[in-house]
């Protein structure tokens, strides 16, 4: 079993049953392996530093316009490294989500003056009900990752990422009103909608092989790479939802 989100892909986590899974996640916590409250912890202080980072970075654009720049940079490097890092390195994790929320506030707070007020907030909202609602979803086994479902996803991801990649050059010659091709029409749309549908349910495949990690029994330590790979979703789905929100206020 493997996770689009190429942080996960480095978790070697073989395919157990659904039985196998509920004694392991619910039995005692043994000495150096991964348990559920590990990735909750460790997700809370990523999460914590980015929003602290979007909180500084949102007070500080209007003052200093190149913040923004240097932190989308800062955050891509980091991000980088810690995707492709071997070792998981808890201090990198740590700066990535005090880097990737400055980013974030600088995004947030131009996007807001651009196209309305709100629309942050909106996005902010909207990311933490799509969170709340796949992880009830998945718990409940709504929603059940099986064969199947990983191959129409990865196919999904796959187009996306290639008319994204498409998109994103384009948008250098003025297509969509600098959006790419997710500012063209009713087109424009479909894609938008179609990337906060993916980021979504990008969420669900991660819960599946964090779920996947603990019945392995992997180190403690790799709480911080899971940590990271869910806060890069929940990153990728904030930014999607900011887009969709910024293009309908600018239609209006």
């Amino acid at each position: 079993m493997s996770s689009r989100n190429p942080v996960f892909s480095k978790i070697d986590a073989p395919v157990v049953s659904a039985e196998e899974i509920a004694q392991i996640v619910n039995g005692p916590k043994v000495d150096g392996r991964l348990t559920i409250t590990d990735v909750i912890m460790k997700t809370a202080a990523v999460f914590g530093l980015v929003v602290v980072g979007a909180y500084f970075g949102w007070i500080s654009a209007p003052n200093n316009s190149g913040l923004f720049m240097v932190a989308w940079i800062g955050a891509l490097v980091l991000g980088l490294v810690n995707a492709f890092k071997k070792e998981v390195s808890p201090a990198l994790v740590l700066a990535y989500g005090a880097v990737e929320g400055l980013f974030l506030g600088t995004l947030s707070f131009w996007i807001n003056e651009s196209y309305g007020q709100n629309i942050a907030q909106q996005a902010v909202i909207g990311t933490l009900v799509a969170f709340g609602v796949m992880l009830a979803m998945y718990k409940s086994q709504v929603i059940k990752v099986n064969g199947r479902f990983m191959k129409v996803f990865s196919i999904a991801m796959v187009s996306y990422l290639v008319i994204a990649l498409m998109s994103f050059v384009s948008s250098f010659f003025g297509v969509g009103n600098g959006w790419g091709f997710y500012g063209v029409g009713q087109l424009g749309m479909l894609l938008c909608v179609a990337g906060v549908g993916l980021a979504t349910f990008s969420l669900v495949m991660d819960f599946e092989m964090i779920t996947r990690a603990v019945a392995a029994g992997m180190p403690e330590r790799e709480s911080w790479r899971m940590a990271f790979g869910l806060t890069v979703t929940l990153v990728w789905l904030y930014t999607e939802l900011l887009r969709l929100l910024a293009i309908i206020n600018g239609r209006d």
